[in-house]
């Protein structure tokens, strides 16, 4: 059907991309700051913990931090200190997600507006989007600042849908955690997922496809002309 994808949704007008663990590997590197960060205060940063908090705002993160381990300080004290932690693992290097950069080009050469909705701090957004200078690349980006209510929360991806002026059902998410799917279908856009090292063991109920490499043939399906 014209207009439409193979399963009937509307072609997307418009693009929204979450940041961390999709774009970059840059989950590897809030492992070893959240590591670090508990285990100055003797604790051990888990599997399970990572699962509870990935793709959520600062925030959700660190008031499940003071709950769990009993922590005397306050969740922005806690956020700081990972943030410092976070930017100066930046230095050890990180890797751009395969295929990121060709469907910016294709993105580009089709008109296609885009956008990044991440949960993280501006700080650490303003960093990780300097690598190979990707964030200029892109029409706006909304962090955990500019929302009030963080993903699974619809929020940020409707914002980003009005910004855009397109209606939800013709913009495309991408994403790599439950959490953002989540946000993205109850705003109302299709959403494609990644599956990497990370979230291997993610529930991907909710997405339309499921791919390795950013520039995979499923995802340029979802795309007009």
């Amino acid at each position: 059907m014209k207009g439409k994808t193979a399963n009937g949704a509307a072609l997307a007008e418009a693009v929204a991309f979450d940041m961390d663990g999709l774009m970059f590997d840059t989950e590897a590197v809030y492992w070893k700051a959240a590591d670090a960060l508990l285990g100055r205060r003797g604790h051990k940063y888990t599997a399970e913990l990572c699962a509870q908090i990935i793709g959520r705002p600062p925030e959700h993160c660190f008031r499940l931090f003071i709950e769990r381990f009993n922590l005397p300080e306050d969740w922005r004290t806690l956020q700081r200190e990972s943030e410092d932690l976070f930017i100066e693992l930046l230095n050890d290097g990180y890797s751009t997600t395969p295929g990121l950069e060709r469907l910016l080009d294709e993105l580009e050469r089709r008109a296609i507006p885009k956008c990044v909705c991440t949960s993280s701090a501006p700080r650490v957004v303003r960093e990780v989007l300097k690598k190979d200078g990707i964030g200029e690349r892109f029409d706006f980006v909304l962090t955990s600042e500019d929302v009030t209510n963080g993903k699974p929360h619809p929020e940020i991806y409707a914002t980003a849908a009005a910004r855009f002026g397109v209606e939800p059902s013709k913009a495309l998410a991408l994403e790599d955690s439950p959490a953002g799917c989540k946000s993205a279908n109850a705003a109302g856009l299709v959403c494609g997922m990644l599956r990497a090292e990370h979230n291997r063991n993610a529930d991907f109920s909710g997405a339309v496809c499921v791919v390795e490499r950013l520039d995979a043939p499923e995802i340029f399906a979802l795309l007009r002309s």
